[in-house]
């Protein structure tokens, strides 16, 4: 069998480390590098309910997208319920590898499982990644066009159609029947995005966790540019966006759209693996947990 050594070296292949963020930390949080790997489970949160679903199913690594620790700690104890985490894995002899910006800058990562998903053709980075080992454009992000153009209602559905369920459901901020041609995706928290996106002539943006006044300047600060463009102010640019209004904005539920990711992943993991060491999995699952926080959603007024 596969030592967890040689699965790591297949997974920082896959998902190179070099495409982490500078704040990330993702790669081996827990494990024996010389134990056998037989079984992996693939979830997006390693919350204590998927811990034990990998447990359940004797999985030897569990793959997730989110970290376990964003920021540097002191302790692992039983005081709290990462040092508990912690303590859960090593007792149950299971390895946990994150994946996390790396993985969503990879080639068949994260941004561009996601925009697979809805239909993208065309593809390209949003903030591309210079690496002369990539054998295909990588980066954060992805901006692609439709093969058909439609309102943004319809595209809308058919973002929420692709989506695994979830009680807080998809938001929408636009003209529901602006004709949608060219999309820019960028799974996860993206409002810190909006500059790079509005200057890339998309026509709707797809992410996750808009706040309230970020999302709200950027849809007023896109409609008075597209204003300024129709006045000619911009000479040249008028139609620089089919919406007529800048980029539309389409805010997902934040592990939900991340989960999109998996599929590719329980793909290529097993069979890059295979290929490198001449051993193939026993078993890998996705552990179909739902995640996502909210446990309610109620309309207002």
């Amino acid at each position: 069998m596969p030592t967890l050594s040689q699965v790591v070296k297949v997974l920082e292949t896959l998902y190179p480390l070099r495409y982490a963020e500078q704040w990330d930390a993702p790669g081996l949080i827990v494990g024996d590098l010389h134990a056998p790997v037989r079984r992996v489970a693939f979830a997006v949160d390693p919350t204590m309910d998927v811990i034990d679903d990998a447990l359940a199913m004797s999985a030897d690594l569990l793959i997730c997208h989110h970290p376990l620790f964003f920021r540097p700690v002191h302790a692992v104890s039983g005081l709290d319920f990462r040092g508990a985490i912690v303590g859960k894995l090593y007792i149950g002899h299971c390895a946990l590898w994150v994946g996390h910006t790396n993985a969503d800058s990879a080639y068949r990562g994260v941004a561009q499982a996601a925009a697979d998903s809805f239909g993208l053709v065309d593809q390209y980075p949003l903030e591309p990644i210079e690496d002369p080992k990539a054998q295909h454009p990588v980066g954060l992000g992805r901006v692609g066009r439709l093969e058909c153009p439609m309102s943004l209602q319809a595209f809308a559905r058919r973002v929420a159609a692709a989506l695994p369920a979830t009680k807080l459901g998809v938001q929408v901020g636009g003209d529901l029947s602006a004709l949608i041609s060219s999309v820019a995706v960028l799974p996860g928290s993206g409002d810190s995005e909006f500059d790079v996106v509005r200057h890339c002539g998309a026509d709707v943006y797809v992410t996750s966790d808009l706040r309230h006044h970020p999302a709200t300047d950027a849809l007023q600060q896109m409609r008075y540019e597209a204003s300024l463009r129709a006045d000619g102010i911009a000479a040249g640019q008028a139609d620089k966006s089919s919406s007529g209004g800048g980029p539309a904005l389409i805010n997902t539920p934040h592990s939900a759209i991340e989960s999109l990711w998996l599929r590719y992943a329980m793909e290529d993991v097993p069979a890059a693996v295979e290929h490198a060491t001449g051993s193939r999995l026993d078993e890998w699952r996705k552990l179909e947990r739902n995640t996502d926080p909210w446990a309610l959603s109620i309309a207002c007024g």
